[in-house]
């Protein structure tokens, strides 16, 4: 069994996630289909962990 992420892991995984999601919107040339479906799949890919850990 995997130890939950602890509070600092989940901060640094959110904040970390929050500043990438702002570079792709501040320096994308166009925001189209595929960078929000790619956006979309990361958010999830990042927060389901965050939110398991958070249910432990």
């Amino acid at each position: 069994m995997k130890k939950p992420l602890s509070k600092f892991q989940m901060t640094s995984i959110v904040l970390l996630w929050a500043l990438i999601c702002f570079i792709i919107f501040t320096q994308a040339e166009r925001i189209d289909g595929m960078t929000l479906t790619s956006l979309f799949i990361g958010t999830a890919l990042v927060f389901i962990p965050v939110i398991k850990s958070l249910k432990k």
